[in-house]
């Protein structure tokens, strides 16, 4: 009980665990849930068959290629929002959303112009032909909906910045719900329909976004929201913070852009290596996903908290806010960690299609080995992000972005060789990201223990 107490010392401060776990919590909500949604779609499909699963795969990966750019530009108004807020220059923080929601209607028409070069990149990198024709049909459809994905992330930062995140959370809960039974009538071909497989996955997750933009826009124009944060006058262009989106913005979307990228260019590299070692792949990564996303909401929280105390002048209470993240990531992690050492295998088989499959069979102890090595980072993965998060609150964007960046395109090469030159297998190409990976994760650490963040002025 000791160590327990002195583990969560602390936690009734400000930036403290309580304060850090009422922002974070509906966050991990929201964000497992936009997990769930991307597993369900692979699971239903893997049900079908794994070619569509590992195509749902490499089509997502694509899509968020394109617009993660702009999500990862626009993710910053999380911290603007929240620096405003804490600064109490509320009316400054509705028109930091505005400013979001003008480059969310640019971006889109950009996305449907880039989107051919995407496909001839998934053909250029030989993908079994199986799969790219899934793949294709499955990202088409996705950009044509990417509208709903990017209005949908400028109106959830608004409400992450000024800590109403359980709004975020009905939107994400909604979006699940109705991506789910979309997900069952049209890929299964319920209610007299016709089975869609992946075309039905692509139509259920555009529904859903739909259905969360609805909801938060009706939160963000209701007459309370108004009349707090001046909505109303806030429907116009501002340069001033125009200029501070993009500036402090632009190095965490080029980061998203290149590292989705890289993550893009290894997936295809895996399923370049045949059927069993995608499907194997697949799976891993999937489970990865489902571990990974709900520390997102940790993170977005930190951002938040640190964003507030940084724009109200205290810093050592936004330190206090990224320990207690850290602090909330590990002990999560911990669970992860316990399922991926003693139970890899019964989650692989979670995949398993509905017929017999040899070479789903034959990819069974490849997956369960690369989820036992995944076990090895979960714990880097929890500081990872609390640090990233508190890097980005105070504005140091550029420094993550760089470091990350060269992080994730020294993977790519290390899988290349590995594979072209060394014939190593997938198990042992996976090890060699999973290490560098935690070399990244220290890069970050001493970035951080060095306080340079702390003397960075971004309202001032």
């Amino acid at each position: 009980m000791r160590i327990f107490r002195t583990y969560f010392a602390g936690s009734h401060k400000l930036g403290g665990i309580n304060e850090l776990l009422l922002l974070a919590l509906p966050m991990v909500i929201s964000t497992a849930a936009d997990g769930v949604m991307t597993f369900t779609d692979r699971l239903f499909l893997a049900r079908v068959g794994s070619e569509q699963m590992n195509a749902v795969m490499g089509g997502g990966v694509g899509f968020q290629v394109l617009t993660f750019f702009f999500i990862g530009l626009l993710g910053y108004s999380t911290a603007l929002v929240a620096q405003y807020y804490g600064a109490g220059e509320k009316h400054n923080s509705s028109k930091t959303t505005f400013q979001a929601i003008i480059i969310s209607l640019i971006a889109w028409p950009i996305i449907l112009l880039l989107k051919p070069l995407v496909v001839e990149y998934f053909v250029y990198l030989k993908i079994p032909q199986i799969q790219l024709k899934y793949q294709i049909e499955y990202f088409n459809i996705m950009v044509w909906g990417g509208i709903f994905t990017i209005l949908r992330h400028s109106l959830s930062c608004f409400f992450s910045g000024i800590g109403k995140t359980k709004i975020v959370m009905r939107a994400t809960i909604v979006a699940l719900i109705l991506n789910v039974i979309l997900d069952y009538i049209l890929i299964f071909g319920k209610f007299g329909l016709e089975p869609m497989g992946i075309k039905g996955a692509a139509i259920a997750s555009i529904s859903g976004s739909a259905a969360a933009v609805i909801m938060l826009v009706y939160a963000y124009l209701s007459k309370t929201n108004n009349k707090e944060f001046f909505v109303a006058k806030s429907f116009r262009f501002n340069f001033l913070i125009m200029k501070k989106l993009f500036r402090f913005g632009y190095p965490a979307g080029l980061e998203l852009f290149l590292n989705f990228f890289a993550f893009s260019t290894m997936i295809s590299l895996f399923h370049a290596q045949g059927n069993v070692a995608a499907t194997a792949s697949t799976i891993m990564f999937n489970w990865d996903l489902v571990s990974f996303i709900p520390l997102l909401g940790v993170e977005i929280a930190v951002t938040s908290l640190v964003g507030r105390y940084m724009g109200a002048g205290r810093p050592q209470v936004a330190h206090r806010a990224a320990i207690s993240g850290i602090k909330i990531g590990v002990f999560y992690s911990v669970v992860i960690l316990v399922l991926f050492v003693t139970i890899p295998e019964i989650l692989v088989r979670i995949f398993e299609p509905i017929n017999t499959s040899q070479m789903f069979e034959s990819a069974v102890p490849v997956a369960s080995n690369m989820i036992r090595i995944a076990s090895i980072y979960v714990l880097a993965e929890a500081v990872l992000v609390a640090l990233i998060g508190a890097l980005r609150g105070a504005g140091d964007t550029f420094f993550t972005m760089v470091a990350s960046v060269v992080a994730h395109w020294l993977l790519v090469p290390i899988v290349f060789i590995s594979f072209k030159y060394f014939h190593l297998s997938i198990e042992w190409s996976w090890f060699m990201l999973v290490i560098t990976f935690m070399l990244f994760s220290f890069v970050l650490f001493l970035r951080f223990k060095s306080g340079k963040w702390k003397k960075i002025k971004v309202i001032g």
